[in-house]
């Protein structure tokens, strides 16, 4: 009788584990502290390099705090975090600044970097780049 039953409950047993879901992106990064430590890395780098002073000039230390809160969020948010992201849409928060293709180009590899640093590559890294590539029609202007 065992060798009827242990077949069919290693079936019923292995159809379960194919129902699992897929974790999200959030899950696969680190969850919140893996989106922080992206989120910090990446700004480490942008804000260092003089190509993109200009989106840092003349803010305050609390306006950079906060400018990181909401990417920190809104990366939570993108891959399917708890977060809730409360700033302006891409187009708004971006108007006016003249962002080139060459300066998204830029934006990329730090953000590729930062990933790279804080060792999320793979599966993972394609997504994640895929999730912020696709912010861009939103952002360039010229």
């Amino acid at each position: 009788m065992l060798t009827r039953i242990l077949p069919l409950i290693l079936i019923c047993l292995s159809a379960g584990a194919q129902d699992k879901p897929v974790p999200s992106l959030y899950e696969r990064v680190g969850r919140y502290d893996g989106i922080s430590a992206i989120a910090d890395e990446y700004l480490k780098g942008i804000r260092a390099d003089p190509q993109f002073a200009r989106f840092a000039g003349g803010r305050s230390a609390d306006s950079l705090r906060r400018a990181k809160q909401l990417l920190k969020d809104q990366l939570c948010s993108l891959t399917g975090g708890p977060c809730t992201y409360i700033g302006r849409d891409m187009k708004t928060a971006h108007s006016g600044l003249g962002i080139t293709a060459e300066e998204w180009a830029g934006n990329m590899k730090y953000m590729a970097a930062a990933l790279d640093a804080v060792k999320i590559g793979g599966t993972e890294k394609t997504e994640f780049l895929a999730i912020v590539d696709s912010l861009k029609p939103a952002i360039v202007q010229k």
